[in-house]
């Protein structure tokens, strides 16, 4: 047991810190959920059917920050235009181009619903000491506003790359194979 002279020394050094400690408690501010919804869905980009998964949440919930990070620094989409050229041609454009024009389309649509199908193909290969693996998928697009209804079956083909710096992988290309 403790002398009141003590009590009152401890009292003094301990009290101070419990009610400090007691006022950071706010009853109307509960800490953050580090999981949820989007937490439990979204990979950690180690394969890439993970990179896919989390390009199908980028696009259901919209979330271009979650897109950019999918995309490698020298990432190409390209596609067959019919309507170019005398018997059409393949259009291609870069990252910074294909961030702006997803993000017009993650703003444009209330509902968009991305579901990828069947795996027609994959291969690995590493070239210049980066190993890429190729996977081609069927998919189905889903988007709808309040006045307009949107579907398509496609078929993509896409080329990742495992970055050194995060061993993360991510798209360098993505061709679209789909008969819009």
């Amino acid at each position: 047991m403790l002398s009141p002279c003590k009590q009152k020394l401890f009292l003094a050094a301990v009290l101070p810190i419990g009610l400090a400690a007691w006022s950071c408690l706010n009853p109307f501010a509960p800490a953050l959920d580090e999981g949820g919804l989007a937490g439990d869905l979204l990979t950690d980009q180690s394969t890439p059917e993970g990179t896919l998964t989390n390009f199908k949440y980028a696009y259901i919930f919209k979330d271009s920050l979650l897109y950019a990070n999918l995309l490698d620094s020298a990432f190409v989409f390209q596609y067959f235009d019919p309507e170019q050229g005398a018997s059409g041609i393949f259009v291609s454009w870069t990252r910074e181009t294909d961030l702006k024009t997803t993000g017009r389309l993650l703003r444009t649509f209330d509902s968009i619903n991305l579901e990828w199908l069947n795996t027609v193909f994959t291969s690995r290969d590493v070239v210049n000491n980066d190993t890429l693996e190729t996977i081609s998928k069927s998919f189905q697009l889903d988007l709808a506003d309040a006045d307009f209804r949107f579907s398509v079956n496609g078929f993509a083909i896409f080329k990742f790359r495992r970055a050194k710096s995060d061993a993360k992988w991510r798209i360098v290309q993505w061709l679209d194979k789909s008969d819009l």
